[in-house]
C-alpha cells in the first residue's frame, strides 16, 4: 500500500484530538489531528485518495465540527460515490495543490490539458511538473485528466520510453541487450537507433543493464554515471561532499575510529554524523580533498552515493541483548561482507533483527530479517521513505544457509527483472507478490539459478570503487 502523511503548524493553546479508521484486513489506516475543528495533521496508509482534499481543507484552516462523522470517507451528500476518486476530483477547488512536491494546482493541470491538448500522464508531467517527483499524486493527476477530457478521449495505457531520447521501453532495451549481446553503452544506442548521445536518464539505465545481462563481459561506462558515482561521494547543497565508509552490521573498532577522526582533523572536516544506517558520515568534504580522505580512511566505501546494496543494519542480537532469540549481529555482517559492492535498479537497505522487537526496523526496508525461536522471518519490499511500505512476509526459514541463497536468489531477481531506479517496493506492487515468491522460494531449481547468477556477478566485484577511481582517466562532465 502506499501512505501520505501532512502536517501543519498551527498555534498553542485550544483543544487536540484525532479521528482514526482503522481496517486491519484490508491494510488501511487513517488518522486526523484536529486542534481548535481544524485539521492540523493527516496519515492515511493503503487509502490515500482524500489527501490533496485534506491537504486544502489543512491550508484554508476549514471548520470540520459538522462533518467529523464523515470527513474520512469523503462527501457525505455523495452516498457512495464519496468513495470516487472522482468525487474527491469534483471536490477540490481549481486552487487545490494536487503536487504537494512541486506546487502544481488543479487548475495549472487543467489549464495545461486543454490549452495543451495533453491526453497522458506523461504529457501532464512534462508540462506542468506535476507527479514528476515523488509521484504520490499521479492517481489524482490521471483522475483530472479523465474528469476534463472524459475517459473515452484519453489515451490508451500503454508502456512508457525510457525516456524521450527513445520510443523503447525498459523491457525492450533490456531484451535487445540480451539478443544482441550488447556490452559497451556506445554499441548499445547505435544498434537500438539512438539519435542523440543519450541524457542523465537513459545513459545511467544502459549502463546498469549491460552491466547486469553481462557481468563478466560489460564494459562500465563512467560517462554514463551520475557524479555522485563517479566521485563515490554524495554532493550537498553547498558544493561540498560527504563520505561515508562502510562498517559491517554498524559494528566498528577503536582502529575505525581513530581513522575517521584523524581524516575528519587533517581535513577541517565541519561535520562527523551519524546516520539512519548505522555508520559515520564525514560531511562538508571538498572536492579536491576526496582522495587523499579516501586514502585516509583506508576503510571500503560505504556506496551511500550509488544505486547499491547500502546497509545492512543489526541490532547487538542474542550475543548481548537478553531479549534475543537469533544471532542478529552475525548473519548481518556476514550478508553485507558477501554483497557489499553490488549496484541495484534502485538504493537497497537491508536489516536483521534478532527477535520480534524488530529493533533494526527490519519491517520497512528493502529486505529484512527477523530471527523468532528456531528460525528467521526474511521480508521484502519495505520503505521507510517517501512511500511509506511496510514489507511482506516472503519466507521463514531455519538455517542461515537457506537465508543466505534466498537473499541472493531475491537480488539477483530484483537485479535482473527491475526498471533502473525501481525501488523494491514498487516493483513489488507491479509485478505481484505470488510470482517472486514462486520463483525465489517456491521452485528451488529457479532460486539456485538466480542465487547461482549472483554468485558469477560477485565474482567480477574485485576493486573496491575508492581504489578504482584513482586508475580512471579524467573525471567527464557531470550527467
Amino acid at each position: 500500500g502506499e501512505a501520505v502523511r501532512a502536517g501543519l503548524a498551527v498555534p498553542d493553546g485550544g483543544q487536540t484530538d484525532t479521528i482514526e479508521y482503522t481496517d486491519r484486513k484490508s491494510g488501511v489506516y487513517k488518522k486526523l489531528v484536529i486542534k481548535n475543528d481544524v485539521i492540523s495533521g493527516a496519515i492515511l496508509f493503503g487509502d490515500t485518495a482524500g489527501a490533496s482534499r485534506f491537504f486544502q481543507m489543512m491550508q484554508d484552516e476549514v471548520n470540520i465540527s459538522a462533518e467529523r462523522h464523515s470527513i474520512l470517507f469523503g462527501n457525505p451528500n455523495l452516498g457512495n460515490a464519496g468513495h470516487s476518486g472522482l468525487s474527491e476530483v469534483s471536490m477540490m477547488s481549481p486552487s487545490t495543490i494536487v503536487c504537494g512536491c512541486n506546487g502544481v494546482t488543479k487548475k495549472t493541470i487543467t489549464d495545461a490539458i486543454v490549452e495543451k491538448r495533453l491526453t497522458t500522464l506523461r504529457d501532464i508531467t512534462k508540462c506542468t511538473k506535476a507527479a514528476g517527483s515523488c509521484g504520490g499524486c499521479a492517481p489524482i493527476v490521471e483522475e483530472i485528466l479523465v474528469s476534463v477530457l472524459g475517459a473515452p478521449f484519453t489515451s490508451p495505457a500503454k508502456a512508457k520510453p525510457l525516456c524521450d531520447c527513445t520510443e523503447l521501453t525498459h523491457e525492450d532495451v533490456k531484451k535487445e541487450i540480451r539478443t544482441s549481446r550488447l556490452t559497451t553503452v556506445g554499441t548499445a544506442m547505435r544498434v537500438m537507433g539512438w539519435e542523440t548521445e543519450g541524457c542523465e536518464t537513459c545513459r545511467p539505465a544502459v549502463n546498469y543493464y549491460i552491466q547486469t545481462a553481462w557481468p563478466a563481459q560489460a564494459v562500465d561506462d563512467p560517462f554514463s554515471r551520475v557524479e555522485n558515482e563517479r566521485l563515490c561521494a554524495n554532493i550537498q547543497e553547498d558544493s561540498t561532499y560527504s563520505v561515508i565508509p562502510r562498517m559491517y552490521g554498524g559494528l566498528t573498532t577503536p582502529d575505525e575510529l581513530m581513522k575517521i577522526a584523524g581524516a575528519a582533523k587533517k581535513y577541517n572536516v565541519p561535520a562527523v554524523k551519524i546516520t539512519g544506517g548505522q555508520r559515520i558520515a564525514l560531511v562538508g568534504v571538498k572536492k579536491e580533498d576526496l582522495p587523499e580522505v579516501w586514502g585516509q580512511l583506508d576503510m571500503p566505501s560505504g556506496y551511500a552515493y550509488g544505486k547499491a546494496l547500502r546497509t545492512v543494519k543489526t541490532c547487538v542480537g542474542r550475543r548481548w541483548c537478553r531479549f534475543g532469540t537469533q544471532d542478529s549481529l552475525s548473519l548481518g555482517i556476514t550478508i553485507e561482507k558477501t554483497l557489499e559492492r553490488i549496484w541495484t535498479p534502485a538504493k537497497v537497505k537491508l536489516s536483521v533483527s534478532g527477535c520480534p522487537r524488530n529493533c533494526a526496523e527490519s519491517s520497512i526496508k528493502d529486505l529484512g530479517i527477523v530471527g523468532i525461536e528456531g528460525a528467521w522471518e526474511i521480508y521484502c519490499g519495505g520503505n521507510g521513505g517517501v512511500k511509506v511500505r511496510t514489507a511482506d512476509l516472503l519466507a521463514a526459514v531455519s538455517e542461515k544457509e537457506e537465508v543466505m541463497e534466498i537473499v541472493k536468489a531475491y537480488l539477483q531477481l530484483y537485479r535482473e527483472d527491475a526498471r533502473y531506479g525501481e525501488r523494491t517496493s514498487s516493483w513489488i506492487k507491479r509485478v505481484g507478490l505470488q510470482g517472486i515468491k514462486k520463483a525465489v522460494i517456491e521452485d528451488l531449481k529457479s532460486r539456485r539459478l538466480l542465487a547461482g547468477r549472483m554468485d558469477e556477478y560477485l565474482s567480477t566485484l574485485r576493486e573496491d570503487p575508492w581504489e578504482g577511481l584513482l586508475k580512471r582517466p579524467s573525471t567527464p562532465a557531470p550527467l
